[in-house]
């Protein structure tokens, strides 16, 4: 299970702190983010310091809310060279759906960073 440490503010509920592998993606229009251990979290933003804050808070939501309905947390957390590669494997898959719209992908950017987020839990 991944670790956790205490850290949070939020009252009456217990906290941790959690470090996951992101991918962000800079488009011509704005930026996208998403954690591949979290299938389904994803979040977008007009610049880079609103990506960064979008997807933390969509992590800790999306967190939160495996939590409340029982989901146990993903066991392993990918690497920064495996959320890389699995973001490589399915880009081929969305470079193709974009040629068939004729869209030009080269002005995509793609960096991967570890994202710490802050996770309120609620008392056992």
């Amino acid at each position: 299970m991944a670790e956790y440490t205490e850290a949070s503010r939020t009252p009456g509920k217990k906290p941790m702190k959690l470090k996951l592998a992101v991918v962000f993606e800079q488009t011509p229009n704005n930026y996208s983010a998403y954690p591949p251990d979290l299938p389904g979290c994803i979040s977008t933003g007009v610049d880079w310091d609103g990506i960064n804050q979008a997807i933390r808070e969509a992590i800790s939501l999306h967190i939160e809310s495996m939590l409340e309905d029982g989901q146990t947390l993903p066991e392993g957390r990918m690497s920064l060279d495996e959320a890389m590669s699995y973001h490589c494997q399915n880009l081929a898959e969305f470079r193709d759906a974009l040629t068939e719209f004729s869209h030009d992908d080269s002005t995509l950017s793609t960096t991967v960073e570890m994202v710490e987020v802050e996770v309120a839990l609620q008392p056992a």
